[in-house]
């Protein structure tokens, strides 16, 4: 017999389940799951083809002993501790390190095989730099001997090479990452804390992110658990393509929180040919200084929207250093790629190959155009500046007696022998010297500083306080609200600004 507190309860229970059926069917339509968002319900296939391509990278660097920061402090214990013996006999040991020796540092990360009859290996650059050996571990236990083929700093990426010969390698290919979603399933493999062959899974968190680490950043965000020693693993689609190398992550702890970034494959696949191939990038280069193109610049140049890359400064003897690229232009299209942000154009013109004549779509004063432009070296470039940062200032004639005006928070003078001596202003800089700014004011706002010139106001150039003062009256007669200016710092780079004339 079933008690009456018992047969309450059933009731009760009899009662809350009805109802809740019932709300449960009022709602069930919109709460319908389709079919294709249910995750793969295994990857194993698929990992059990890969785990042979992907490899361990350990090396081993010699660092000299010593004393400073080489040295390996003696830990300070409470008087009497029991661990005292232990520590005096370990650090007695080392004293021949400490002290002028030598040790080896060894450090892990991944890689993966991407030509197995040339036996080609690709890994980040931070995972082999500095290294005085570099051993490549297989899933099987076997291990061969690796040398560095080349490097690239820019992307974190660098390429290795083992005996083909050795061993029957495994290779895998590069994917198309411009294909991945937010949302689509990806796999990591890799050697997270030394512990190979790991394969964990998740999706795409984001695309086209820029964590700072480089001129070229445009990571894949993914929250595949990705850890110390998985840098350099591949990050594969559900076809089994390599599709970004596991590059970096964010995280407090040195663990992974579900934030990780790979270098998409549309970015490594050029590296790694280049690095295959020459043993070095050889990227296309434009010659010339850009900055982002704020609401205010588009506004003072007459867009319509703020994008595009704006041509802050020419870089001499650069392949645009003949005026068919000049200060003020904005380029808002490079071979056919929209550039929509600043950051876009150094991407796609270093993927462009070296010599290319490549259409770009500027806008100069309001006005749209195509100019042709041939590429040069990036590299051969990068020396060029060096060489033009490393030249001495020459000394500048006698000028007048100094002009002084006020304007938008800002004390502005002549450039002459006087001002350049005192702001140590190089001789090839023109302009109107800013000789003073006032706290708190329009100028003080965007940064302008004391020693600063003043190139150019609306695109035109300037000599004299007195057309400083009348641009910015002209400018304030076409009802303009913003003043554009091209200030030039005291060894020539360039910028510019917008200031509110209101």
């Amino acid at each position: 017999m079933i008690s009456t507190p018992l047969l309450r309860a059933m009731r009760k229970a009899s009662l809350a389940a009805t109802t809740a059926l019932m709300i449960g069917a009022s709602v069930a339509p919109s709460f319908v799951t389709p079919a294709f968002a249910q995750g793969p319900e295994s990857v194993a296939n698929l990992a059990e083809g890969l785990l042979g391509a992907v490899v361990n990278i350990s090396t081993s660097q010699t660092v000299k002993g010593g004393e400073g920061e080489n040295a390996v402090p003696m830990p300070q214990l409470p008087e009497g501790s029991p661990f005292q013996d232990f520590f005096d006999d370990f650090f007695k040991d080392r004293e021949g390190q400490n002290n002028g020796g030598s040790q080896k540092v060894q450090s892990l990360g991944s890689g993966f095989v991407v030509d197995a009859e040339q036996g080609i290996v690709v890994t980040n650059n931070h995972v082999i730099a500095d290294a005085d050996e570099i051993e490549v571990n297989f899933s099987d236990g076997s291990k061969l001997k690796a040398e560095l083929v080349g490097t690239d700093t820019k992307t974190d990426i660098a390429v290795l090479k083992i005996d083909p010969k050795a061993k029957k390698l495994t290779a895998v290919k590069f994917g198309d990452s411009n294909k991945m979603r937010i949302g689509d399933w990806v796999m990591a493999i890799g050697n997270p804390f030394g512990l190979g062959g790991t394969v964990t899974v998740g999706i795409i968190s984001a695309r086209n992110r820029d964590i700072n680490s480089g001129p070229y950043d445009d990571f894949i965000q993914t929250d595949a658990a990705i850890n110390r020693g998985n840098s350099g693993g591949p990050l594969f689609n559900m076809e089994g393509e390599v599709i970004g190398i596991n590059t970096a992550i964010i995280s407090p702890s040195g663990g992974s929180i579900g934030i990780g970034f790979s270098i998409p494959a549309e970015i490594a696949t050029g590296v790694v040919e280049q690095l295959t191939q020459f043993g070095e990038t050889r990227r296309g280069w434009l010659g010339v200084r850009i900055q982002p193109v704020t609401d205010d610049i588009a506004e003072s140049l007459g867009m319509a929207t703020a994008k595009g890359a704006l041509v802050a400064g020419i870089i001499k003897g650069g392949p645009v250093d003949n005026g068919i690229i000049q200060p003020g232009d904005v380029v808002i299209k490079f071979d056919g790629k929209d550039v929509v942000e600043m950051r876009d154009l150094p991407r796609v013109v270093a993927e462009s190959p070296v010599g290319k004549a490549v259409d770009v779509v500027i806008v100069r004063k309001g006005v749209e155009q195509t100019v042709k432009v041939t590429l040069g070296r990036l590299e051969d470039g990068e020396k060029l500046a060096e060489g033009e940062a490393a030249k001495p200032e020459e000394g500048a004639e006698k000028g007048a007696e100094v002009a002084t005006a006020s304007m938008l928070g800002m004390t502005i003078g002549e450039l002459n022998d006087d001002t350049r001596a005192k702001f140590g202003i190089a001789a090839d800089v023109s302009g109107v010297v800013v000789t003073a700014v006032a706290k708190d004011s329009a100028a003080s706002e965007r940064g302008i500083a004391a020693g600063e010139v003043i190139t150019e106001i609306a695109q035109e150039s300037v000599s004299t306080p007195k057309e400083v003062m009348d641009r910015i009256s002209a400018l304030k007669e076409q009802g303009r609200k913003n003043a554009l200016l091209m200030l030039a710092s005291k060894t020539g780079e360039l910028r510019f600004v917008t200031i509110r004339m209101d």
